[in-house]
């Protein structure tokens, strides 16, 4: 049942955002899903899979998201640093929203979800870096309403964005007093350029 396995993913990461994981009830996720107890343990086998499912399809779209943030940037002509602030402004404000992401890319897991390892922090910053990397190849490939800047450079691009990636994680891990994100996410775009321009 494709449909209510995600809207049962859907209950879950309402109910997670409210309230710790280690109080979520399967019975209140399936009442707010619509559906039996019983349909969601078909679904999902217990507490741990469906705490393992809505980690993994959290996380997925975050990863989707970083690349294509990073992507439009390319699209619009921005050099490698310009695309890789772009993503790293990315990962900031989603870790600042999304507690699932905050917790993944901190590792502060408390009692908010049950991580599966291959999510640890460094791992996931791994595959953050190569997803967005290959999200600006393809970018390069496939214009889409826009001029190009030629002459992207894998190394640079890589690069540009391992500093992006680490000043973001700076702000996610310590972030600054204040309800905005536009004064860390400007310091990410600064920093990420300056450093690229002394690295070139």
């Amino acid at each position: 049942m494709p449909a209510a396995r995600e809207t049962l993913l859907d209950a879950a990461h309402v109910a997670v955002r409210s309230r710790p994981w280690s109080v979520v009830r399967m019975v209140d996720v399936a009442a707010a899903a619509g559906v039996s107890r019983q349909t969601l343990y078909n679904e999902f086998g217990s507490k741990e899979g469906l705490g393992a499912a809505l980690v993994e399809r959290v996380l997925e779209d975050f990863l989707d998201g970083a690349a294509r943030a990073a992507a439009e940037a390319c699209r619009s002509g921005h050099a490698p640093a310009g695309c890789c602030a772009a993503a790293a402004q990315w990962v900031l404000r989603t870790a600042r929203t999304e507690p699932i992401v905050g917790a993944a890319l901190t590792g502060c897991l408390e009692t908010r979800m049950p991580l599966p390892t291959r999510t640890a922090p460094g791992k996931l910053a791994a595959a953050l870096h190569g997803r967005v990397v290959s999200g600006l190849e393809e970018a390069r490939r496939v214009p889409v309403g826009g001029p190009l800047r030629e002459g992207f450079d894998r190394g640079e691009v890589e690069r540009a964005y391992e500093v992006g990636l680490r000043v973001a994680l700076s702000y996610v891990v310590a972030p600054l007093q204040g309800p905005g994100d536009e004064e860390p996410c400007g310091r990410v775009d600064e920093v990420v350029r300056a450093l690229l321009a002394h690295q070139a």
